[in-house]
């Protein structure tokens, strides 16, 4: 196999390091500990029964029964729980001890007994393999972006999956950022910065766009103050900086929110639509 050319590698890692340089800038040093513990892992809790919506049918429907699923960082199950229901066995490969709580107490709860966790990082999580590998929402903030698909490519058996947003969810508050900090944010990575560098490495991945909107965020905020809550929300917004973002946020509403109604509909959302970027396992060019 021919080496890749690591432009599009490089182009991809400059691009996490601007968004780090400018976070580091805006919020300062990361605090130590999990940041995805608590309320941040049980936002990324669903029901693993629940009725699948359009998208998770799609992804299901790669599924096997005799498949072992493997996630990569996998949170608390929102998909892959209900995989489990679909297959002989998941595991999840996630980091955070927040996240890999909510994951094993969900599944108890569920009565889901043949999923489990490793809690590791991708890159250093040693004999995970399976049928299908599956990523959804961890691509845009992977740095060193080839070794991450290597790995994600020998674990597989038959496909890998990648599912992102067309429009990446770090991204969907850009206006706002622009009004409360007077810059934009720096853009990660999106799923054409992903399918240049796969291209790259001669992996022919095929991308499949599916039907259903985001599922955060589908009910409107029905007052004006929930709707300037709804626009504070995310990690783009320092603490400190909360109260003058409600105050920006409130000076500029017509701009941000159209009333309907259902609520108010925030305008800064575009049309997102959620797309698989699948290949078969060893496929190259």
């Amino acid at each position: 196999m021919v080496a890749p050319d690591r432009s599009a590698a490089e182009s991809y890692a400059a691009m996490v390091d601007a968004v780090n340089a400018q976070k580091l800038w805006t919020h300062g040093p990361s605090a130590e500990g999990d940041v995805w513990s608590g309320d941040a892992a049980r936002a990324f809790r669903f029901d693993p029964h629940r009725e699948l919506d359009p998208n998770l049918e799609v992804i299901a429907s790669h599924v096997r029964a005799e498949d072992v699923v493997v996630d990569v960082g996998g949170g608390a199950g929102r998909v892959g729980l209900p995989l489990a229901l679909r297959c002989q066995r998941l595991i999840n490969v996630d980091a955070s001890p927040g996240m890999g709580e909510e994951f094993l107490a969900c599944a108890q709860e569920a009565g889901i007994t043949n999923a489990e966790l490793v809690q590791s990082p991708w890159e250093a999580a040693l004999g995970v393999t399976g049928d299908v590998v599956f990523s959804s929402d961890v691509a845009y903030f992977v740095r060193d972006i080839i070794p991450f698909i290597e790995k994600l490519d020998a674990a597989a058996r038959r496909i890998v999956i990648i599912a992102l947003w067309s429009t990446s969810p770090p991204n969907r508050s850009a206006p706002l950022y622009r009004l409360v900090y007077g810059e934009d944010p720096a853009p990660v990575p999106a799923y054409t910065d992903l399918l240049t560098v796969l291209w790259d490495m001669g992996i022919p991945a095929g991308v499949r766009f599916l039907p259903e909107r985001p599922w955060w965020g589908q009910e409107l905020p029905k007052t004006r103050q929930l709707a300037v809550e709804f626009a504070l929300q995310g990690r783009w917004l320092r603490a400190q900086d909360r109260a003058r973002a409600a105050r920006v946020a409130e000076a500029n509403f017509d701009q941000l929110f159209s009333a309907e109604s259902q609520g108010f509909r925030p305008l800064w959302y575009a049309d997102y639509r959620e797309l698989l970027i699948i290949w078969r396992a060893g496929d190259r060019l």
